[in-house]
């Protein structure tokens, strides 16, 4: 069996990309007024769902249910704008790991159709 983009990343390495993605979040003039609720929560909700969705512990099913992303995503204005800068500023953080540049690709290239589909404006 291969060896899941979570085990290959690393749960550090993961808590290091959510921690500065969301550094990057709250400086995008785009994307900030989208986050006005607690970001450690937001943070600690996205390192949850990161962590199942590359292939690691249920965290988020376990505390949240069925992650049914778009629908949790229908209250915010997701323009294509938005997801264009929600892809800049993961790409700057999978960018900041100490990992290979073919980890780097295959953590990245999860993100563009998921970030796609979110658009809802």
């Amino acid at each position: 069996m291969l060896p899941s983009i979570y085990d290959e990343l690393g749960a550090e390495n993961l808590q290091i990309m959510v921690n500065r993605f969301y550094d990057f979040v709250v400086e995008d003039p785009v994307l900030s007024p989208l986050f006005k609720t607690d970001m450690e929560v937001v943070r600690q909700k996205q390192l949850m769902f990161l962590t199942q969705f590359f292939g690691g512990p249920n965290l988020y099913n376990e505390t949240y249910g069925h992650p049914r992303l778009r629908m949790r995503h229908l209250p915010h204005a997701i323009t294509e704008d938005a997801a264009v800068a929600w892809l800049k500023c993961m790409h700057r953080a999978v960018e900041s790991l100490d990992i290979s540049e073919d980890l780097k690709s295959q953590v990245f290239n999860s993100f563009p159709r998921v970030a796609a589909h979110m658009v809802n404006q």
